[in-house]
């Protein structure tokens, strides 16, 4: 029987944990070998942002110059930013409900990094020039040419509206894009062959660099930090998907795949075009998902910013400089405002964790901390993010009053 590819995915990890354990104690391979093993997955990730722009930009030229409404587009976007913000609000009080509860930082009692120890993270000062700058593009092949998601959107708005504007001589274009988001999705098949490897060699890296040791020291604030990722997939987003009126249970048994993908690979991104395939499966109208899922990829990382607060506070504590209740609603807002379209940015967490932490004087030396388990932890992240954006999907089209979820229950038992 051939396996399917989530079963393929699961081995790929189960081989890459032993293996990288083989190499972190040297049993087998050198321990040089480690870093190796991570190309396959850098390969794997470079295939699939190949894809990410042409496929974007096609689907969503497509749907927006079929809708010829510039009005329906606004307002799409409009519903689509508040569910966005409402999403971060909740997921940056999941983070810090968590940590307060949990207290890592007080119970694990931490050796504290050295005083003017480099974490090789510098914090960035938001400033409104720069982000006009990464979410406007200047050049379009530009934007393709360095994956920003946000600047692809936003030309294929444009192109889209213009494309529906001038009637007739569009619909050459429109059959000519819907042909290639057919040719993209074709070739997301044939890289998906390649996905297992992806994870193997992602995890063999992790675990050869850093050892299963890293799980027991670490093991408190792994799941305190797991919990309330837990908590908010399975607690707050399932409540707004009863209140939405969406099968919360069969959505994600569609997105399984996707969610095991980015997990593994911890790249939310790596799963973007298995959770369309999915979300269109599921009754989602393409043209919402084209518009919603990509400006998730930059406005809506659920993952990411319950991670900002709970770090943030972790690190407070750590150091017995915990924040009072002000300063943490205060750090809540500045988050809010400061972590929009940030997936550009290397390490974005981090680097926004960094600014955070300057602004209550807490040594930036205590990312220091994080940095040795970051990559374990930005996998329940990535996928938590993920679910985050598919249910803004089906949310925002049920609030369009387009989507169909008539079909879910047979098609969650056959995905």
């Amino acid at each position: 029987m051939k396996l399917n590819i989530t079963w393929r995915i699961v081995i790929g990890m189960v081989l890459g944990i032993i293996t990288g354990y083989f190499i972190h104690e040297s049993y087998i391979f050198s321990p040089e070998a480690g870093p190796n093993f991570a190309l396959l997955s850098k390969v794997f990730l470079r295939l699939i942002k190949m894809i990410i722009g042409p496929l974007v930009f096609s689907m969503l030229v497509v749907g927006i110059a079929k809708l010829g409404d510039f009005k329906q587009v606004g307002r799409i976007g409009a519903k689509t930013l508040g569910y966005f913000y409402l999403a971060t609000i909740l997921s940056l009080i999941v983070g810090l409900l968590v940590v307060n509860v949990m207290k890592p930082g007080e119970v694990m009692n931490l050796k504290l990094p050295e005083q003017g120890t480099d974490t090789g993270i510098e914090a960035k000062k938001l400033t409104l020039q720069g982000f006009l700058e990464h979410v406007f593009p200047q050049s379009f092949a530009e934007a393709l040419a360095t994956n920003e998601i946000l600047q692809i959107v936003v030309f294929s708005i444009f192109f889209g509206i213009a494309v529906g504007a001038i009637g007739e001589k569009g619909k050459i274009l429109v059959k000519a894009l819907d042909a290639v988001s057919h040719v993209m999705f074709k070739i997301v098949g044939y890289v998906m062959q390649f996905a297992p490897f992806g994870v193997f060699g992602a995890i063999t890296a992790v675990v050869a660099r850093e050892g299963l040791g890293i799980f027991v020291g670490y093991a408190y604030l792994i799941f305190s930090f797991f919990l309330g990722l837990f908590f908010f997939i399975f607690i707050v987003l399932w409540v707004i998907c009863i209140i939405a009126k969406v099968p919360f249970l069969p959505l994600m048994r569609v997105i399984r795949e996707a969610l095991l993908l980015s997990f593994s690979t911890a790249s939310s991104e790596a799963s973007m075009p298995q959770t369309i395939e999915a979300l269109e499966k599921f009754g989602c109208p393409p043209r919402i998902i084209s518009f919603v899922l990509p400006l998730g990829y930059s406005f809506n990382l659920d993952g990411s910013m319950l991670y900002m607060t709970f770090a943030t506070a972790f690190i407070a504590q750590a150091y017995h400089m915990p924040l009072t209740l002000t300063q943490q609603i205060t750090m809540m807002l500045t988050l809010l405002v400061t972590s929009k379209g940030i997936a550009g940015v290397p390490r974005a967490s981090l680097v926004i964790i960094a600014g955070t932490m300057s602004l209550f004087n807490l040594p930036g030396e205590g990312l220091a901390l994080l940095l040795g388990i970051d990559q374990i932890l930005d996998m329940g992240r990535s996928a938590t993010s993920v679910a985050g954006n598919a249910v803004a999907t089906c949310v925002v089209s049920r609030w369009e009053g387009e989507a169909d979820f008539s079909t879910q229950h047979h098609l969650s038992e056959k995905v």
